[in-house]
């Protein structure tokens, strides 16, 4: 049977010996008095959560799928799944690092980071009915009204009430331009809403009270294209002002999508016929309230492929210790056994530690964000929220591509250590695959993330958060640039470092001949990116731990963790080389083919 054991003391090095963020905390008055003990000890429970109360949910809920009833509308989520969010609301999980105006516990979102990391390893399709709530939740926060705020934001922090977001059209994805979806003003200031949604994820359960949607969609007298989309909150029932709820409003669901994956969350079609909603924010000004919710998204994405990677590779690597066949290149190893265990064959090794590099690469880059999104809310320095932001807009991107890019390598060869058996389902690893495959398209699909990170932001501002970025990394290569321990990893990024700049260079100047060089680099582009900054976080990581092992640590956490660190230089960064070449190597190559593809 799978087995999943949260990676609490990987979270625990990152947080506090690499990145220290209770120092960082220091600076911004509501945490300032959050020490490590505190998160530690909620994240020991958190994990229990994870592993005890919803992980052994994960392979039956796949199998058992959500149910609509075509009479009434409702979904019926999977056996143990709403009782289980019972659990998860009693326990306070949901109100983690939301505001205490709204009765949050205002602990810091790197808690709230964690948390989720555990909850996606255990079980991703149960984890995105509440996960989805909380972009909701901070787009309300940031642009709603005083009254909108006052009727949906304590429910939705207490995890009473869920949300979603409804953008996609059966004719319309990532080019939310051509929505259909309208908007009628009513008399009473609210709204009308009349159309069709599709791919909505928890779009309809029955695991809380009410479902909070956050919809776009189009006034009558608005601007084509993407300057005339507005938000609305149209929640499943309304709310009468006592805060109670009224009666059954006018969006349902209209079908459940049969999919490859995440088969325990409702993929729902939402039929909206003149719903009563408010508006989020001002006219036509809606995707500055949607982009709130879809960047949260796009971190919880990227999570989502970060936790699968995690329980992946501890059951790939279990598996491994304990399968027995064929014996080692180099001579017996189990001179007890009739074979050896396929661990000690190279191949293996590579699928192992390649997952391991990755988790653990993705662990530091997604608790780093947080704890820049976090100084984007909250510190007192306008200048330091500000380079935050850029930073963590740079970053987004990445997270969500380079995350679930690897999380789906990373599970496919976690599959392949079981060989026969990882095609089999009651060892959980197909299911693994299947869903981590979604991570890659939904919330903009992977290239639409490079298109992005290439396009809007790196060369949209000449790389000035690029640059800063750079300024990590030098800082860091001035800093052990003569340490002869720390040259393996020293070097790697100093040189990258150096090439990004030109290579950007060379991509911008030929995008101004032809913006089709931009869509033929851009993935490349974002994995070296990519790259870049697991780089910069595996050296951090080998620094701090080589600092342990000279100081006389003979904890083998350490050993572990400079092995892995050699293994990413060694095997994973090298791939950015001929990733530059595949990008220099332009768009005709692409582009005119016109034989080719008739």
């Amino acid at each position: 049977m799978p087995v999943y054991n949260p990676p609490l003391r990987d979270m625990q090095f990152v947080m506090h010996e690499v990145f220290k963020v209770t120092d960082e905390f220091k600076s911004m008055p509501q945490h300032a008095d959050t020490d490590a003990e505190t998160i530690n000890a909620v994240l020991e429970e958190a994990g229990k959560f994870a592993s005890e109360v919803i992980f052994p949910l994960n392979i039956s809920g796949d199998a058992e799928g959500c149910q609509l009833d075509i009479k009434t509308h409702e979904v019926t989520t999977p056996k143990g799944f709403k009782e289980a969010y019972k659990t998860y609301v009693d326990g306070g999980w949901a109100a983690l690092s939301c505001d205490p105006e709204f009765g949050g516990q205002g602990l810091p979102l790197v808690v709230n980071q964690c948390l989720y990391e555990m909850m996606n390893s255990a079980n991703q399709a149960w984890t995105m009915y509440p996960g989805l709530t909380h972009g909701a939740y901070a787009s309300l926060h940031t642009y709603g009204t005083d009254e909108q705020k006052a009727t949906y934001l304590a429910k939705m922090t207490s995890g009473e009430w869920t949300g979603t977001m409804c953008l996609t059209e059966p004719h319309c994805g990532t080019d939310l331009g051509l929505m259909r979806t309208k908007a009628e003003p009513q008399p009473d200031g609210t709204y009308k809403i009349t159309g069709n949604k599709i791919f909505i994820s928890a779009g309809e359960h029955d695991m809380a009270d009410n479902i909070v949607h956050l919809v776009l969609a189009r006034l009558p007298d608005a601007p084509k294209g993407i300057k005339g989309v507005s938000l609305f909150v149209v929640p499943k029932y309304l709310v009468n002002k006592d805060g109670s709820l009224g009666e059954r409003n006018a969006i349902h669901c209209g079908g459940l999508e049969h999919k490859m994956g995440i088969k325990a969350n409702a993929t729902a079609q939402i039929v909206i016929d003149a719903a009563i909603g408010t508006m989020v924010g001002a006219p036509n000004k809606g995707m500055q309230g949607m982009f709130v919710m879809m960047n949260a998204a796009r971190l919880g994405v990227g999570n989502q492929s970060l936790g699968l990677t995690e329980v992946a590779y501890q059951n790939a690597l279990a598996y491994a210790k304990d399968r027995l066949q064929m014996r080692s290149l180099s001579g017996v190893k189990a001179k007890d056994k009739l074979a050896d265990p396929i661990i000690v064959h190279p191949d293996v090794r590579k699928m192992l530690l390649t997952a391991k590099a990755y988790a653990e690469g993705g662990r530091a880059l997604a608790i780093y964000s947080s704890v820049l999104l976090e100084k984007v809310h909250n510190h007192p320095d306008e200048k330091v929220r500000k380079d935050s932001d850029e930073m963590l807009s740079l970053l987004t991107p990445i997270v969500k591509a380079f995350l679930t890019d690897n999380g789906y390598q990373a599970a496919t060869m976690c599959q392949q250590v079981f060989g026969g058996h990882g095609y089999i389902k009651e060892w959980g690893m197909e299911q693994h695959v299947r869903d981590a495959r979604i991570n890659m398209i939904y919330e903009g699909t992977n290239t639409i993330q490079s298109l992005d990170l290439l396009g809007r932001k790196v060369l949209g501002d000449n790389g000035a958060a690029l640059k800063k970025f750079g300024k990590l990394v030098g800082a860091l290569v001035q800093e052990e640039g003569v340490n002869e321990k720390m040259a393996e990893f020293i070097n790697p990024i100093a040189v990258l470092g150096e090439q990004i700049t030109k290579f950007t260079m060379e991509i911008g100047f030929k995008g101004l001949q032809n913006p089709d060089e931009v869509g033929a680099a851009a993935v490349d582009y974002l994995r070296v990116a990519g790259h870049l900054v697991f780089g910069y976080f595996w050296a951090r990581m080998a620094q701090v731990a080589l600092r342990e092992i000279a100081a006389g640590n003979t904890d083998p956490f350490y050993q572990g963790k400079l092995q892995t660190a050699r293994f990413y230089f060694a095997k994973l960064f090298p791939e950015t080389a001929s990733l530059m070449r595949t990008a220099r190597a332009g768009s005709a190559v692409l582009m005119d083919t016109d034989a080719a593809l008739a």
